[in-house]
């Protein structure tokens, strides 16, 4: 039996409407390919199995990012983490790669992987030009996975970004095969919001990569669905724990907005009882679609349009609320995953869930 969305279950999140596909790939050009790695049961042989991993990419357009780049901007609510460019990304506004999500001990492996593939679509970097700045964002999935293994290789990245569409499945897929949100499985979820009013025709879009929070602290639509839920099949006991957010949007933003945007995306965790703990890392990585930049723009003027400051409020909030149920997504669609050493992930229990839901009047 599929597994619903929030909204299909009936947990309807903030004020605004959701695109048509309630994704980020509502903002257009957006798309996002996974490939799962699943194999092998049984006792952990570090190195060897067994799999429970894989890849997610993002390409905030369908074509050459290095050759024209798209605004871009990062925030680092809490930094216990391993990604790559984000450096470049900080100083420069812009993003020129697809932007990839993995697991903790495969963050190089993926990063190379981009790297080939932007050198073989480039045969200008490193040679007329300069080098190029992949970024790519982890969450350690440990506990189901053999992590040592590096099991995502070089054809696992190509396939992704070669697969990537509007369609993007949720839960225990790609980079959030093995990820555990909550004391549940979590993974990938994604949302977004259409704007309306003045800003009327603009979307913000979503997806995270959730493995973080206690089972106590599990919250939706202010319902204590942790505690109400903290005896069920618990195994896992965390601590700690980390999510990636990447929010995009067509609305037209500088790198300075698009900080700021990326800020309110930590409204969406806490609303769900996330509250970075030391272990947590949790980044964000926000873009615009708006406006390319040209990598050979030279002395050329760039015609860059933007939206003034004190319109962005509504921008910011369909960040929070988009993010909120995009985590949920993540948790209401993931499936049971038993991993390395019988380890298992389990699934949000959705009888379970409505029973909670309907004691605190949300459903």
């Amino acid at each position: 039996m599929e597994r619903p969305r929030a909204r299909e279950f009936g947990i309807l999140i903030g004020e605004m409407s959701p695109g048509p596909l309630n994704s980020i790939t509502d903002v257009e050009g957006v798309g996002v390919g996974h490939v799962t790695l699943i194999r092998g049961e049984g006792k952990l042989v570090p190195g060897k199995g067994p799999v429970r991993t894989g890849v997610t990419v993002i390409l905030p357009h369908g074509g050459n990012l290095f050759k024209e780049k798209v605004i871009g901007a990062c925030f680092v609510i809490n930094g216990f983490a391993k990604p790559i460019g984000l450096v470049q990304v900080e100083e420069l506004g812009t993003i020129e790669t697809p932007i990839a999500l993995t697991n903790t001990l495969n963050v190089g492996i993926v990063a190379d992987a981009l790297i080939e593939y932007m050198l073989e679509l480039n045969e200008d970097i490193g040679v007329t030009t300069g080098t190029v700045n992949p970024v790519v964002l982890e969450c350690n999935d440990g506990w189901l996975n053999d992590i040592r293994g590096r099991h995502v290789k070089h054809q696992h990245v190509f396939q992704a970004i070669r697969s990537a569409g509007t369609a993007v499945e949720e839960g225990a897929v790609g980079a959030g095969t093995g990820m555990i949100s909550f004391e549940f499985k979590g993974g990938i979820g994604t949302s977004s919001r259409r704007l309306s009013g003045k800003l009327g025709g603009y979307t913000v879009g979503v997806l995270v990569l959730s493995n973080f929070g206690r089972r106590e602290d599990l919250v939706i639509r202010g319902a204590p669905v942790g505690l109400e839920l903290r005896d069920y099949c618990r195994e896992h006991n965390c601590e700690g724990g980390s999510i990636v957010i990447v929010i995009a949007t067509d609305a037209p933003l500088t790198a300075r907005q698009l900080k700021r945007l990326a800020k309110r995306a930590t409204h969406g965790v806490a609303r769900v009882g996330g509250f970075s703990s030391h272990g947590s890392g949790d980044i964000v990585v926000a873009f615009s679609t708006k406006n390319r930049i040209s990598h050979y723009a030279g002395r050329a003027e760039v015609n860059f349009k933007t939206i003034p400051d004190v319109a962005l409020s509504p921008l910011f909030k369909a960040v929070v609320e988009a993010t909120e149920e995009a985590i949920v997504n993540s948790l209401l669609k993931a499936i049971t995953i038993v991993g390395r050493d019988y380890h298992k992930g389990y699934a949000i229990p959705i009888e379970e869930l409505e029973r909670v839901l309907g004691k605190y009047g949300v459903l």
